[in-house]
């Protein structure tokens, strides 16, 4: 396929998401994503096909979270002496959107990392092994994407907990990082309550794409390119038609600047 007809193709699946975006991570209080389609939701929760022995096979467990000696508990970028950077998207909203997108990093060759919303884990449990299955991170952004930093310590609690169980139900690992909701940084209660569910740190990031706001695929990519440089996390979202657009560009030009877009292990690693 050439690179016109993978952004033909990726921009007739933004039409799945044109007429208004579907929720994502950061999006205001009082958005809500769009009800996926019942195929959508039996594609998702469809079970894996037995193994030859009439046994279901059981998928390897995730990675865990892992402690980066030196490393601050909030990250918000990598070194800055290696020619890599890491797209990280939260994780919400259409799953068929969320396929086009890691189906388009993996074409070039881009490894990139996924901060997943509780209750989309629900809605779209598939999604969790497609994510991993490409070699991409898989992380932890609250059950319900409300402003955590906000909450009281037992419902903030609740949503860091509630998302890792799910992860854990999932893949066998409580994901290889944590987000905070609504927020660029974890508060003091948040980033504790992080570390005591098994998430040494906390994942932040140095370069905002905007993407949520909808402001068009030119200007999205012009946010994280005006940004990015050696060892930078940018914020990208699932679930909206601009992000689908920009990406074959975004990757292009990453690609063109020899920044390598990796995991955020990787990255941080």
């Amino acid at each position: 396929m050439t690179t016109s007809d993978r952004r033909s193709a990726l921009r007739a699946g933004a039409g799945l998401v044109a007429g208004g975006a579907l929720a994502a991570a950061c999006s205001p209080p009082g958005a809500s994503p769009a009800a996926p389609s019942a195929a959508a939701v039996a594609h998702d929760a469809a079970p894996s096909a037995p193994a030859a022995s009439g046994r279901a096979a059981r998928p390897p467990a995730a990675p865990s979270p892992r402690a980066f000696p030196g490393q601050p508990v909030q990250i918000a970028h990598g070194p800055r002496d290696r020619p890599r950077v890491a797209l990280t998207f939260h994780g919400q909203g259409d799953p068929a959107v969320a396929r086009a997108l890691l189906d388009e990093a993996e074409r070039h060759g881009a490894r990139v990392t996924v901060l997943a919303v509780g209750t989309w884990l629900d809605e779209h449990p598939g999604i969790a092994r497609r994510i991993l299955d490409g070699g991409h991170d898989l992380g932890n952004h609250t059950l319900r994407h409300l402003d955590v930093n906000a909450m009281s310590e037992a419902d903030a609690t609740a949503e860091i907990t509630g998302c890792a169980e799910r992860l854990r139900r999932l893949t066998g690992s409580v994901g290889t990082w944590f987000r905070p909701s609504r927020a660029a940084r974890a508060s003091p209660l948040v980033e504790r309550l992080a570390r005591r569910a098994g998430y040494p740190h906390v994942l932040s990031y140095d370069v905002d794409s905007l993407d949520f706001t909808s402001p068009g695929a030119p200007a999205v990519t012009r946010n994280v390119l005006g940004g990015v440089r050696d060892g930078s996390v940018v914020s990208l979202h699932f679930g909206y038609a601009d992000t689908v657009a920009a990406l074959p560009v975004l990757l292009d030009e990453l690609a063109r600047r020899r920044l390598r877009a990796v995991t955020a292990t990787e990255l941080i690693g």
